[in-house]
C-alpha cells in the first residue's frame, strides 16, 4: 500500500535516516524523497550529509541554517522562563525539535509533499516532539516513522542498507549515541546504561574536566535587556556569538556537566548525560537577575509556570495552546528584567558574586543594618498581630 507518493525525511546521515530512504521507496511505494538536514550549529560539515542522502536514493537533499531562528526563537524564550526539566535539563536538544519540525513542514509545502518523516524509534521522546509539532502545525501532513515500525535490529538495519549500497561502519568507533548543536550535547546508551557506570572523560567535548581548568577564577558580565541576553563585559553581542562564547569560557572551567536520570515521555527512566555550559549559566543569571527586579509574589508565580513550561517543551507541545498562553505571561514579566549579572568560573563552579539594574527593587535603605536604616520598626508589632491572628485563633480553639 502506498502511503505516500513525495516525503520530506529529516536527515541526520547516521545508519537509520540512510536507510529510512531505500525502506521508503522499496517497503512502503514512496516514489520521491527530499531530505533535509538542519545546520543548528553542531559543527559538522553538512556538505557530506547532503551528498550521501543523495548517493542513498534521494531526489533532492537540502541544508537548511537555522542556527540564528534556533536560539533567538527557541533558546531565548526558554532562558526567559528559566526552563529546567526536572529542575536539572535546560532542554538543548527538546527545543531543537520544534525547529526542525517547522522546516519539514514548510519544506512539505515548497516541493508539494504530501507527507513528513523522520528515523526517530519508538522508545524516544523525539518521536513525540516531532510528530505532535508536525500535526499543530500542518494537520493534514501525514507523518511517517519506518523506524518505529519496521522491527528490525540494528544488524538488520545495516544488513538492509547494504543491500542498497549504504556503507555502514566496519567497526562501531562509539557505543554512545550522541546529539549535538549549539547549546549543547547530550550523551546515552554503551556503558552509560548502568546508571553506577560513571562517565568516562572520553565522551566529553564541550567542557574540561576539573583536573585540566585554569587553576585562576575567570569573571564574565553577562548584560540583559527586557530577560534577553544581550552583553558579554558591556560588549553588545549578537545571539550566537554570545552563545558561542559562553560555551567557550565556562566550558574551559569545566562548566555544564549533568548527570541524571529523567523521565521520558514515553514512561521509561533513562540516564542522560548532558553538556550545556552556556544555557545553565544564562538560567543561572537570568533567574538572579530576576530577583533583584520583580516582585516576591510575581517571582513565586512564575515559579510553577516555569515548571509546566518546562514539561511542555520536554513533552514536544510547543506549538500547544497552553505553552502559547505562558508565553504571553512571561513576556509580560520580562519588561523590567534589564541589567546585569557578574559570573565567576572556577574549578566546575559559575558562581554569581553580583547583580545591578536600574529597575531594581532592592532598597538599600530598608535591607541595611546601618545608621541609614529607613524601615519603620514599630510597624513590625502591629504587622506581626494581624499575620499571626488566624494561627492565635486557631490555638486559643484547639488547646481548650
Amino acid at each position: 500500500m502506498v502511503r505516500a507518493h513525495k516525503v520530506v525525511l529529516a536527515y541526520s546521515g547516521g545508519v537509520d535516516t540512510s536507510v529510512c530512504i531505500p525502506y521508503l521507496i522499496n517497503e512502503w511505494g514512496v516514489k520521491e524523497i527530499i531530505t533535509l538536514a538542519a545546520d543548528l550549529g553542531q559543527g559538522e560539515e553538512l556538505g557530506p550529509i547532503k551528498e550521501k542522502a543523495l548517493r542513498c536514493g534521494a531526489v533532492e537533499s537540502l541544508v537548511v541554517d537555522g542556527v540564528e531562528a534556533f536560539v533567538t526563537e527557541y533558546a531565548f524564550p526558554a532562558i526567559q522562563a528559566n526552563a529546567l526539566y526536572e529542575n536539572r535539563y535546560p532542554l538543548s536538544t527538546a527545543l531543537a525539535r520544534p525547529l526542525i519540525a517547522k522546516m519539514l513542514v514548510e519544506a512539505a509545502v515548497k516541493y508539494g509533499a504530501d507527507a513528513v518523516a523522520h528515523g526517530c524509534t519508538a522508545k524516544g521522546n523525539d518521536q513525540v516532539r516531532f510528530d505532535l509539532a508536525i500535526m499543530a502545525l500542518n494537520p493534514n501532513l501525514k507523518v511517517l516513522a519506518p523506524a518505529r515500525e519496521w522491527g528490525m535490529s540494528r544488524e538488520e538495519t545495516i544488513a538492509y542498507g547494504e543491500k542498497f549500497g549504504i556503507e555502514s561502519p566496519v567497526k562501531k568507533s562509539s557505543p554512545y549515541s550522541i546529539d549535538r548543536n549549539l547549546l549543547g550535547r547530550s550523551i546515552e546508551a554503551g556503558p552509560l546504561e548502568d546508571p553506577m557506570h560513571e562517565p568516562p572523560e572520553e565522551i566529553y567535548l564541550m567542557t574540561k574536566a576539573i583536573a585540566d581548568t585554569p587553576e585562576q577564577p575567570e569573571y564574565i558580565t553577562i548584560g540583559f535587556t527586557k530577560g534577553l541576553p544581550t552583553h558579554l563585559d558591556g560588549k553588545n553581542l549578537d545571539p550566537v556569538t554570545l552563545i558561542t562564547r559562553l560555551n567557550e569560557v565556562a566550558g574551559n572551567h569545566g562548566v555544564g556537566r549533568i548527570d541524571m536520570i529523567e523521565n521520558r515521555v514515553v514512561g521509561i527512566k533513562s540516564r542522560e548525560i548532558y553538556e550545556t555550559p552556556a544555557l545553565l549559566v544564562l538560567i543561572a543569571a537570568h533567574r538572579d537577575l530576576e530577583s533583584l527586579t520583580l516582585t516576591a509574589d510575581v517571582t513565586r508565580y512564575k515559579r510553577g509556570i516555569e515548571q509546566t513550561y518546562s514539561e511542555l517543551i520536554y513533552q514536544g507541545l510547543w506549538y500547544n495552546p497552553l505553552k502559547q498562553a505562558l508565553d504571553a505571561f512571561i513576556l509580560n514579566t520580562q519588561e523590567r528584567v534589564t541589567g546585569s549579572v557578574r559570573v565567576k568560573f572556577h574549578k566546575g563552579n559559575a558562581t554569581i558574586v553580583g547583580r545591578e539594574s536600574e529597575n531594581s527593587i532592592y532598597a538599600p535603605s530598608l535591607a541595611t543594618y546601618g545608621a541609614e536604616d529607613q524601615f519603620d520598626h514599630r510597624a513590625a508589632e502591629g504587622f506581626i498581630y494581624i499575620w499571626g491572628l488566624p494561627t492565635r485563633v486557631w490555638a486559643e480553639k484547639t488547646r481548650g
